[in-house]
C-alpha cells in the first residue's frame, strides 16, 4: 500500500467491525467492477466526503485467503461457463489477520439474489486441503453437491478495505494485490495492476458509490474470482462465456 493511499484512509472517518453488525447484507444485491489499480486513489478521495472506511486492530487493509472446493469435472464452474442462473459455490474464506476462518455455501438465485450460509471452523492456512468430518455434515446437509464428490480446486490471496456509507444504505470492498494457486494444474497467477469492486445493497436505491463510479466512467461487470482463477491458471477448462469478460478486464490492466 503506498503513502499517498495511507495518507488519504487516515483521514477518512472510521467505523469499527461492531459497527458494520446492522449491515452485514447476508441476502443481498451485488454489482462487481474492474478497474486499474492505478485509480483507486482517486477514488478513495471522492469517498471521502460519503463513507466512513472500517478499521480493524488499527488498520484499513485486512488480508483475506480463499479456498474453494469443486467435483472433478469441475460441476461449479461449469454451472457459470453454461449459464445456469441458480448456482452454487462451497469455500473457506480466512480472514488472515485474525486467523478466522468460516465454511461457506454461496447460493445465487435467477433474480441475481446472494445468500450465504456458513459456520466457523478451525483452518490455519490454506496448506490443510482436505475437507474435515465436521465440514462434510455442513455441506452434505445443505449443497446441491455431495461432499465425497468434492475436492480443493484453487485458492486465491488479496487484500481488501471495506467502507459503510454514511446513510449505512451500502457497503462496498476493493480488493487488490489478488493471486491464485490452483492445486489441480500447480499454476500460479498474480494480477496486481487489478482492483476489484463491489457494491452490497439490499433491494434498489441511489447509490452513493455508484454515483461516484459513474463520474469515473467505470462499468459494472460480472466477475468470479473463482472463474476467472480458474481459466487462468488451467489451460484446458472451456472458458468461451468468459472470454469477452477476460478481453475487458485484459485491456485494463495494460
Amino acid at each position: 500500500m503506498n503513502t499517498l493511499i495511507n495518507e488519504i484512509l487516515t483521514a477518512m472517518p472510521t467505523v469499527t467491525l461492531e459497527g458494520m453488525t446492522n449491515l452485514r447484507l447476508m441476502d443481498r444485491r451485488d454489482c462487481k467492477y474492474a478497474a486499474p489499480a492505478s485509480l483507486l486513489p482517486s477514488l478513495l478521495e471522492q469517498m471521502n466526503l460519503a463513507f466512513r472506511v472500517q478499521v480493524n486492530e488499527g488498520t484499513a487493509v485486512s488480508a483475506y485467503a480463499t479456498q474453494y472446493f469443486d467435483t472433478c469435472d469441475l460441476g461449479m464452474f461449469l454451472m457459470h461457463q453454461n449459464g445456469k442462473l441458480n448456482r452454487q459455490k462451497i469455500r473457506i474464506r480466512s480472514y488472515v489477520d485474525s486467523r478466522t476462518s468460516f465454511l461457506e455455501i454461496k447460493n445465487k438465485n435467477n433474480k441475481g439474489r446472494t445468500s450465504k450460509q456458513r459456520i466457523p471452523i478451525h483452518r490455519p492456512n490454506l496448506s490443510v486441503t482436505d475437507i474435515l468430518p465436521c465440514e462434510r455434515e455442513f455441506i452434505d446437509a445443505r449443497s446441491l453437491f455431495g461432499s465425497e464428490t468434492l475436492a480443493s480446486a484453487l485458492s486465491n490471496r488479496f487484500h481488501r478495505l471495506t467502507f459503510i456509507n454514511n446513510r449505512a444504505t451500502e457497503r462496498v470492498t476493493i480488493d487488490i494485490g489478488l493471486s491464485f494457486l490452483n492445486y489441480r494444474t500447480g499454476r500460479e497467477i498474480a494480477l496486481e495492476d487489478l482492483m476489484i469492486l463491489e457494491l452490497k445493497q439490499d433491494g434498489r436505491q441511489r447509490s452513493d458509490f455508484g454515483d461516484i463510479l459513474h463520474r469515473a466512467r467505470i462499468k459494472p461487470v460480472s466477475f468470479s474470482k473463482y472463474c476467472m482463477g480458474t481459466i487462468l491458471t488451467d489451460p484446458h477448462v472451456k472458458y468461451n462465456r468468459f472470454k469477452s469478460k477476460w478481453n475487458t478486464i485484459n485491456k485494463l490492466i495494460q
